[in-house]
């Protein structure tokens, strides 16, 4: 078993991966006529663009479910970027593309944009080098764009490697829109994976590549979450949040299948409230 911890990045999450990939592609690209930006996000997306935006010199409007961690917000302000708050993801998703709808900025998805999901992908090619024999990479799954990217660098690079997304219980629209065979909407409860929660957008480009690339989906309960936030305190002295904990927790509970197997499992970000992961602890 192999931890990939992306918890020590930039902004303590892999989506700086994405973010900045996309701000520099742009920049690149359009040279001093880059539109502001303005994304949705649960937080973590939001900070690592922030990160990038700011290193670009590019203005940045975030909307946030009004419940996003204290930690992910407050760090976005501080990265100079106006924050929105909504009534949840959806919502929040919702208006940042109506924010769009006259061109005078651009939408950057956390999940259903190209350069998010090349920046994201990265992180299979990284696994695959270190430890060339790797049979199963599980991955946490919100709107796709991580397992997407991450299945796509593999399936070309190491076609007998098998990738494996990981959803909650309380958030699995993966799930549910596979089994239906097209995207369906769903009912979103309360998870501590704040990262992972929500619908998916109609137009996503992730849905159609899991589809094809992914080997399939397990899903965690919000009692396995927990005892995993805390396990990996106790055991590895690492910090998850929810989200980031999802593919171990998938290890733990037996969802998904280890024996002779050497796999790779993705710590995908730690950024959670410090009353939370005392009271996880």
């Amino acid at each position: 078993m192999f931890l990939k911890i992306e918890t020590l990045q930039p902004t303590f999450s892999y989506k700086i991966r994405g973010a900045l990939n996309a701000v520099l592609t742009l920049v690149e690209q359009r040279g001093a006529d880059v539109p502001p930006l303005v994304t949705a996000s649960a937080g973590n997306h939001g900070r690592a663009l922030a990160y990038a935006a700011r290193a670009a010199g590019l203005p940045l409007t975030v909307y946030v479910p009004v419940d996003a961690p204290r930690i992910k917000v407050d760090a976005i302000r501080q990265a100079g970027a106006e924050v929105r708050a909504c009534r949840d993801y959806d919502e929040a998703e919702w208006l940042a593309k109506r924010h769009v709808a006259d061109g005078s900025a651009l939408f950057v998805s956390p999940y259903s944009y190209p350069d998010v999901i090349a920046g994201a992908g990265t992180i299979g090619p990284e696994i695959l080098e270190e430890q060339p024999g790797i049979d199963t990479i599980v991955v946490p799954v919100g709107g796709g764009g991580l397992v997407s990217g991450i299945a796509i660098a593999v399936n070309a690079l190491a076609p007998l490697s098998t990738v494996i997304g990981v959803e909650v219980e309380a958030s699995s629209p993966f799930t549910r829109s596979l089994a239906a065979g097209r995207i369906v909407t769903i009912d979103v409860g309360p998870t501590l994976a704040d990262g992972l929660s929500g619908n998916l957008d109609p137009d996503t480009v992730t849905f159609d590549i899991v589809r094809r690339l992914v080997g399939g989906i397990a899903l965690v309960s919000e009692g396995e979450l927990g005892d995993t936030i805390g396990g990996l305190v106790r055991e590895e002295r690492l910090i998850t949040e929810g989200a980031g904990a999802a593919a171990a927790a998938a290890i733990l509970s037996g969802a998904v299948e280890t024996r002779s197997r050497r796999t790779a499992v993705i710590l995908s970000g730690g950024n959670i409230d410090l009353d939370k992961l005392k009271k996880l602890i």
